[in-house]
């Protein structure tokens, strides 16, 4: 059967405990595991402001999930987040061909935008010192 990469977000209730989310985290890799799918990344981004509220949470902790799997797994997947009670929003998409290339070039530059930028503030740094 053909596969397709596939981009999974979800904010589990950042209320709890960060072993509870990391256990949550996991047992979202185990369905991953156990039905084949093959996990590409797991991008943390942690607790953040939700726009609005959702089920009463002003906050939720984000994950990414980027995976290659069938089709036939989405739908194995979607209904244990339903199931699963800390998580409180997800979305799943495909990522098609340009989508793949803008993560592949955006995961390159990362690591120079860094590091540019801890030279800038170090020059600033310096040069406000020179100045004072």
């Amino acid at each position: 059967m053909k596969t397709n990469h596939y981009e999974s977000v979800v904010i589990y209730n950042a209320s709890l405990e960060d072993e509870q989310i990391e256990a949550a985290i996991n047992r979202t890799l185990e369905i991953h595991k156990v039905n084949g799918s093959e996990i590409l990344e797991v991008d943390k981004w942690g607790r953040r402001r939700l726009a609005y509220q959702i089920k009463n949470a002003k906050s939720g902790y984000y994950v990414i999930f980027r995976f290659k799997s069938n089709r036939d797994f989405i739908a194995k997947l979607e209904r244990a987040y339903r199931i699963d009670e800390l998580i409180i929003r997800y979305l799943t998409i495909v990522l098609d061909k340009e989508a793949l290339e803008f993560i592949a070039k955006s995961k390159l530059e990362k690591p120079s935008a860094e590091a540019t930028e801890s030279s800038v503030s170090s020059s600033d740094k310096s040069e406000s010192v020179v100045t004072q």
